[in-house]
């Protein structure tokens, strides 16, 4: 899957600039130290420049910024986004050039590539190092510390980069994030952050959004300065805004039933008009499909489905609420007025039916109503504003008094009447701007306390204002009993924030959702069990479909709401939902290539988007039960099946790291030949800060705190190993000689042929994989130190084919563990090389590389040859067409040319038989396997390491239909041929070096 991330880059570098490659190299910009502006390639004439800005620019001493490009697609609520930027060294002298990017906080960086001075810098996902943890001193608190202020910015992350550029030439730098849009008062937002720092020549945001339902409200909103950049805050002030307010200036909104696209392309001018620092602040899209009744919207794509459920006009549910307020003495001021402002206007919007209660917590703990929950009445809500008017901050902080005695009083109401309240949703809203200082200290225990107290009757919802709160608590105080947790930044809206997260979770709809799919149908489901549905929210859920060929699904939903039980639920046409799930996925894309340069930039990922939307659900419920685990034990599960699925995806997430290798510029300006210079990356959760701040390793057990980067360290011995090292004396054209090829292979559906020289015979099968599955080939990692896998792509069959789907190989990995660990990742457009060195190589291309006692060579559009200590050699077919039917996908081909060098205890699907010797007999007619046409009175079988294996004689057409081979076919996914059943081969992620599941690499 993070090749086909990895692509996105080497599309976007034709599509979102010219100057690439060798053409960044040599530039002659003499006239560039002009003051006429010509070398900032302004889209306007300089001539209609104002002076001040011109002023400006020709004073600019660091690179200027020629570009800045944000594309992002969204289909069906996630969003593929692709950042570049390129920035321009006018002078002789070397510049750093800084690349920062604010992206939100609940995204995940996919990729991240620099091209300088013709050299491109891809970086690579790796599992984050453990840090020995520090013991308890002198150091514990500052650290604590540290975490909690920088946890204080909620919705957006900083990644920065920098780079010396050599003396004129450019560089460019590129990004790509991905995120699930969640849906918050009846509207998805997304947030552009503009930000550069300085006046760009050429500015531009693209927003396509393709949903499968009709979409039914857009709105561009004027660009958003403010400090408070939540979505709750934005919605909340929604009401203050005009109806129709004025739309940025330059933009352009495209639309029809199911599809939009918004541009975003001010000039030097309009950007100074509106601010000359660059900091233009973030552009923001609200908008909202219609809602399918009943179970809702499925879509299905390449063996993974996803289920968006927001069921609508349904009566509000009565709500049992304890308000727990901190007073103390920290909140005087601002803080208090904000929240008693936010409380008058909560009590005005509490419904008829609900119950509630307040209690005020520092180091006294004050109850508005004790021991009972009173219904809204005039009356009740006139006490209530009085003891709210009252509340005078004071004292300490006693988080665990004030948890427990809400939690008292709403399970005393619950229990005195269970039968009155079974139809209600009950919750605590628990707000906080400090850290334990009274009372119980310790988070351990305070969670302990609450969890022993709310025994799940109810749901703990918790707020937290201001920079020194222990947002890992509320987290997990949240997080434990089935709430969610707000952050509210010092400088922002506390008001208008609060309020709009009341109005999320104020009207309930429906109760104790259970989400249920056809057993045995799906597998590696998220979650699909929920406490409770919001007015104006979504549940969403994602998992694989064991049976891709199953032609419906069924779907039930169960829940409770006002007054009954109800359930929902109805067979899914799952082939129908894929027709249509491809269809808007290539209307997506059609969308953004329509008169666009950046034709096709999230094509290859979009193409996988459901498989993706499950792989960024499932990493954020990892990260989710790891800061829930009880045991060490149960998270450390969590966090290694978080890690794995990170790694698959290619996501920048809190259990990985972004390694990033960098050039050397030399003091004469001019670029170093061989060696880099290594310097750290970090992104920053605090928005407000522009210089590199390393994250405490404190925060790396809290759900998505800031990702880290790094760059990659030197090789041992001293020797610091870089693309631009392997480019200059590496790379050659490979010798004009023949490819041999054996008939051990895997091609086509995958077709498996397996060739026994000493019995002279040759035997095939089918492996009926599901798409996604990952197919373990070879397994000899104890011994040789060689593992290769494969990852299947689905495709339909053609017409009139007895088969409901096809399956080919999109990728192959080879991992290499000797002398070095080293690893190849070959697709039909690219192949990575990553040992001593790392390459990205087109498959266009006809190139050799040797690295590390690897050694690859390309023929273009043909063969990927890979030969290992000079002896085991596989080759890889490509198969690309250029104008694809329906059921066709572009796909590989493996293939065993030398086996030499792989043990005798060697493994996998085609490894286990290498040196195997294999017996042909005969059976009587009656015992043959059915389905056998032959007329013989008897039957061939195999004999197999004891076992008799049924066969029919086939002919098999390898390496591109140019060979045909007769072989022995065992049907049956290959039953009793192989060791195991085929299962037993489908590995957890493409670099799984896993030994065979039944003991050693034997049988």
């Amino acid at each position: 899957m993070d090749m086909d991330v990895n692509m996105l880059f080497l599309t976007l570098l034709m599509c979102y600039n010219p100057y690439v490659f060798g053409q960044f190299e040599d530039i002659n910009i003499e006239e560039d130290l002009s003051p006429d502006l010509t070398d900032f390639d302004l889209d306007i004439s300089p001539r209609r420049v104002p002076r001040q800005v011109k002023s400006m620019l020709i004073k600019e001493t660091k690179p200027h910024i020629q570009e800045l490009s944000v594309k992002t697609t969204i289909i069906s609520r996630y969003a593929f986004t692709a950042v570049s930027c390129t920035m321009l060294n006018r002078h002789s002298a070397a510049a750093e050039g800084v690349f920062q990017f604010l992206i939100p906080k609940n995204a995940y960086v996919s990729n991240f590539t620099m091209i300088i001075g013709g050299r491109v810098y891809p970086s690579e996902v790796k599992p984050k190092e453990k840090k020995v943890k520090q013991g308890k001193g002198s150091e514990a608190k500052p650290k604590n510390k540290e975490a909690g202020e920088q946890s204080s910015e909620p919705e957006v992350e900083v990644f920065r980069m920098g780079a010396s550029i050599p003396g004129r030439n450019r560089a460019m730098f590129m990004l790509t994030y991905e995120e699930l849009l969640q849906r918050r008062l009846g509207r998805y937002e997304h947030v552009t952050s503009l930000r550069p720092l300085q006046l760009v020549s050429r500015l531009s945001v693209d927003v396509t959004i393709v949903d499968h339902s009709t979409i039914t409200h857009l709105e561009v909103l004027p660009l958003r300065n403010g400090k408070s950049n939540t979505a709750v805050a934005s919605s909340a002030s929604a009401a203050k805004t005009p109806a129709k307010p004025a739309l940025p200036v330059s933009t352009v909104i495209k639309q029809n039933k199911t599809f939009c696209r918004i541009t975003f392309s001010p000039n030097i001018v309009q950007q100074a008009k509106i601010t000359t620092s660059g900091m233009l602040g973030e552009f923001v899209v609200h908008y909202d499909v219609e809602r399918e009744l009943g179970i809702g919207d499925i879509q299905v794509l390449n063996g993974h489905f996803v289920h968006y459920f927001a069921p609508k006009d349904l009566p509000v549910v009565p709500k049992n609420v304890v308000f727990v307020i901190d007073t103390s003495a920290s909140m005087l001021g601002t803080k208090i007025r904000q929240t008693k402002d936010a409380l008058f206007t909560i009590l005005r919007d509490l419904r008829p039916g609900d119950r509630f209660n307040f209690v005020s917590f520092s180091n006294r703990i004050k109850v508005w109503q004790p021991n009972r929950l009173v219904p809204v009445t005039p009356l009740n809500v006139r006490d209530a504003k009085k003891f709210i008017y009252m509340l005078q901050p004071t004292g300490g902080t006693d988080i665990n008094g004030g948890i427990q005695t809400g939690s008292s009083l709403l399970s005393g109401y619950l229990n005195a009447d269970p039968d009155a309240n079974h139809n209600s949703v009950s919750l605590i809203i628990f707000l906080t701007d400090g850290r334990p200082t009274v009372g119980e200290l310790q988070s351990p225990s305070i969670l302990s306390s609450a969890r022993a107290a709310v025994k799940e009757q109810f749901c703990v919802f918790t707020i937290g204002m201001g920079n020194d709160v222990d947002y890992r608590l509320l987290e997990r105080m949240a997080l434990e009993n089935c709430g969610m947790m707000r952050r509210i930044h010092e400088d922002s809206d506390a008001s208008t924030m609060l309020k709009g997260f009341y109005d999320e979770i104020g009207t309930p709809l429906l109760s104790d959702i259970r989400v249920n799919y056809t057993e045995d149908s799906v597998q590696y489901v998220t979650q699909h069990l929920f406490t409770n549905y919001f007015n104006g929210s979504e549940i969403v859920i994602a998992g694989k479909l064991t049976n891709q060929s199953a032609d419906s699904l069924h779907v039930q939903v169960t829940a409770s709401n006002s007054d009954k039980s109800i359930v929902l639920e109805t067979d899914v046409a799952l082939r129908q939902r894929e027709v249509e799930t491809e269809r808007h996925v290539k209307e997506a894309a059609a969308g953004v290539g329509s008169g666009d340069t950046g034709a096709g930039t999230t094509g290859s990922v979009a193409d996988d988007f459901v498989e993706r939307v499950w792989g960024f659900l499932s990493v954020k419920e990892g990260l989710r039960s790891r800061l829930k685990s009880q045991t060490s034990r149960e998270r450390e599960g969590h966090t290694q099946q978080a890690t794995n699925l990170s790694l698959t995806y290619h996501f920048l997430t809190p259990l990985t790291s972004l390694v990033v290798e960098k050039p050397q510029v030399l003091a004469d300006g001019t670029m170093a030949a061989d060696t880099p210079t290594p310097t750290p990356v970090t992104t920053e959760t605090n928005k407000k800060a522009v210089s590199a701040n390393e994250l405490s390793d404190e925060m790396e057990g809290e759900e998505d705190t800031a990702q880290s980067l790094h760059l990659k360290k030197d090789q041992p011995g001293g020797q610091s190993s870089t693309v631009t090292k392997t480019t200059a004396k590496v790379l050659k054209r490979p010798a004009q000689k023949s490819v041999t090829i054996s008939k051990t292979s895997a091609d086509g559906d995958p077709h498996f042929v397996v060739e026994f020289p000493l019995s002279k015979l040759t035997v095939c099968f089918n492996i009926n994989g599901e798409p996604g599955h990952i197919l373990r080939m070879v397994s000899d990692h104890k011994h040789s130190g060689v593992t290769v896998n494969g990852k299947l792509i689905g495709a339909p069959a053609p017409a009139g084919s007895h088969k409901q789907h096809r399956t080919y190989f999109s990728t192959i990995t080879i991992v290499v563990n000797r002398p070095k660990r080293s690893y190849i990742e070959v697709t039909p457009k690219k192949v990575i090389l990553d040992g001593q060195d790392r390459l990205v190589l087109s498959c266009d291309t006809t190139v050799s590389v040797e690295s590390g006692g690897l050694a690859v060579t390309i023929v273009g559009k043909s063969t990927v040859t890979v030969t290992i200590g000079g002896t085991i050699r596989f080759v890889i077919l490509v198969h690309q067409y250029k104008n694809p039917a329906p059921y066709q996908r572009n796909h590989l081909g493996f293939y065993i040319s030398n086996s030499k060098g792989l043990s005798h205890d060697c493994h996998g699907l085609l490894g286990q038989f290498l040196y195997e010797e294999v017996g042909l007999a005969e059976l009587p007619g009656n015992a043959m396997a059915t389905g056998d046409n032959s007329t013989s009175a008897r039957s061939p079988i195999l004999k197999v390491k004891g076992r008799s294996v049924p066969v029919v004689q086939k002919t098999r057409r390898i390496y591109s239909g140019r060979q045909s081979v007769d072989c022995w076919f065992a049907r049956n996914n290959a039953a009793k041929l192989i060791d195991g059943q085929y299962e037993d081969y489908v590995v957890s992620h493409l670099f799984d070096t896993g030994d065979w599941p039944h003991g050693s690499n034997g049988a």
